[in-house]
C-alpha cells in the first residue's frame, strides 16, 4: 500500500522533476545538478521544492528513503 502511493505521488512528476530526483537523490549539490541538466541552480532549487511537495518529503532524507524503495521495487521487477 505505501509502495503504491508513492508509485502515485512519482506519477505526477514532471519528466523534469524526475531527473531532479534521481541526481539529488543520488547525492549531486542543487549546483552539480544544474549544471548535469543545463539548468540554474535556482531552477534546480525550484524543481526540487515542488517535487518535495508532490511526493510529501519532509526532508531530503526522507526524499531519498522514498526514492530507494520506488528503486528496489522496480529491480525486483526486472
Amino acid at each position: 500500500a505505501e509502495l503504491q502511493a508513492l508509485r502515485d505521488d512519482q506519477a505526477t512528476l514532471s519528466r523534469r522533476e524526475r531527473e531532479v530526483m534521481a541526481l539529488v537523490t543520488s547525492g549531486l549539490m542543487n549546483k552539480q545538478v544544474g549544471f548535469q541538466l543545463g539548468i540554474s541552480e535556482i531552477t534546480v532549487k525550484a524543481h526540487r521544492g515542488r517535487m518535495m511537495q508532490k511526493m510529501k518529503a519532509g526532508s531530503l532524507a526522507e526524499l531519498v528513503n522514498m526514492s530507494a524503495k520506488l528503486g528496489s521495487a522496480s529491480a525486483v521487477k526486472a
